[in-house]
């Protein structure tokens, strides 16, 4: 039965038909045949039963309880073991008379339970009955995964689409900052191996990897008397800029995506220093969020090391100097020895997303 086509004829379903005695066989095979249904395998040898049931599943399974090699209980018991909820439907056929026969089998997993000598249209009506079951049971099975797989699509465009949204508001950040791209990649790619160090899971990592380059997004509502200024800047002008980590929580703000979520909680606090020194809200010690601890350490470093048409490189040993004498005030001094012991790997990063040449020269 097609699962796009829940009415279809019940004729076409797959039916086994299993008893040891070639003229029951041949009875049932007249019977059915004679209400349409084609598509039967008879199995006189119970052992087959289950390679036939992997090669290709029934819809129904007509089964007799007395049978030499494996009797029907035994058939049900392997095919529970072998195909648990997948298995097929079955349909006791015996001479059996005893109760505590049919409620054995069905206790095993038979759907019904028919008695030789049967009558022809209560076996017809019985057949019809439990295929009509499960073959709707079958049909929406399938549409729910139909559906699953639409809403798993669906969910898919949705993420990449707000990742992209991310993305380009990062780079809005850069653009107005006279950053690069390269920036951002060093950084939240050194921000994820810390991270993995600590032990943070995949989905951790790629979370963070996603949402670190939006903790300057903020610096869009800056002005640029302010931003873009080439020298020190006095004290009101540094409150306005410091204003960048509430701003850019406002703009992630409203969305309780966990990228979103993240990009928020690390816009907000990546300039909160380990002493309390720092701002917005001067959090102290693990109050400050571990994601705004790793992205302030990696951002820090990178901005070191990186040349800028307004500024040149430092070392990476000056740099290294600088994170070490302010583990403990600035930096989180586990998260500092953890960089350290990182370093190689840190530098790898910094070598694979160097900048261009071109980006350096002021032009």
């Amino acid at each position: 039965m097609s699962c796009d086509n829940p009415i279809q004829e019940f004729t076409a379903a797959r039916l086994f038909v299993v008893d040891d005695e070639p003229s029951n066989l041949k009875l049932l095979d007249k019977i059915l045949y004679a209400q349409g249904y084609t598509n039967l395998t008879l199995i006189q040898d119970p052992r087959e039963v289950v390679p036939n049931c992997e090669r290709n599943m029934p819809d129904l399974l007509l089964l007799d309880l007395n049978m030499p090699y494996l009797d029907g209980f035994a058939v049900m018991d392997l095919l529970k073991q072998k195909f648990g909820d997948a298995a097929p439907p079955i349909l006791v056929l015996t001479a059996q008379q005893g109760f505590e026969h049919r409620i054995r089998a069905l206790e095993n997993g038979a759907r019904d339970y028919l008695n030789k000598p049967f009558d022809r249209s209560e076996l017809q009506a019985r057949v019809r009955n439990l295929l009509e079951a499960h073959l709707y049971s079958k049909y929406i099975r399938n549409r729910n995964i139909e559906l699953d797989e639409m809403v798993r699509i669906r969910t898919s465009e949705l993420s990449d689409t707000r990742l992209q949204i991310v993305r380009r508001l990062g780079r809005a950040a850069e653009f107005r900052d006279n950053e690069t791209g390269y920036h951002i990649l060093r950084m939240s790619h050194s921000s994820v191996l810390l991270a993995r160090a600590l032990g943070w899971n995949e989905n951790q990592c790629e979370l963070l990897l996603h949402a670190s380059p939006m903790h300057d997004v903020g610096k869009i509502g800056i002005p640029d008397r302010i931003l873009l200024k080439p020298g020190k800047l006095d004290a009101e002008e540094w409150e306005v800029m410091k204003s960048h980590t509430t701003i850019g929580a406002h703009i992630l703000d409203g969305d309780n995506s966990p990228l979103l979520t993240l990009a928020r909680e690390i816009a907000m606090t990546h300039h909160e220093k380990w002493d309390g020194s720092g701002y917005p809200h001067g959090l102290k010690g693990e109050d400050i969020p571990i994601t705004g601890r790793i992205v302030a350490l990696a951002d820090v470093f990178d901005a070191l090391t990186s040349e800028r048409p307004y500024k040149k490189a430092w070392s990476i040993e000056a740099a290294l100097e600088f994170i070490q004498n302010n583990s403990g005030t600035h930096f989180d001094p586990v998260l500092v020895a953890l960089f350290i012991k990182l370093l190689p790997e840190m530098l790898s990063i910094y070598t694979r997303y160097a900048e261009p040449t071109s980006l350096l020269t002021p032009g």
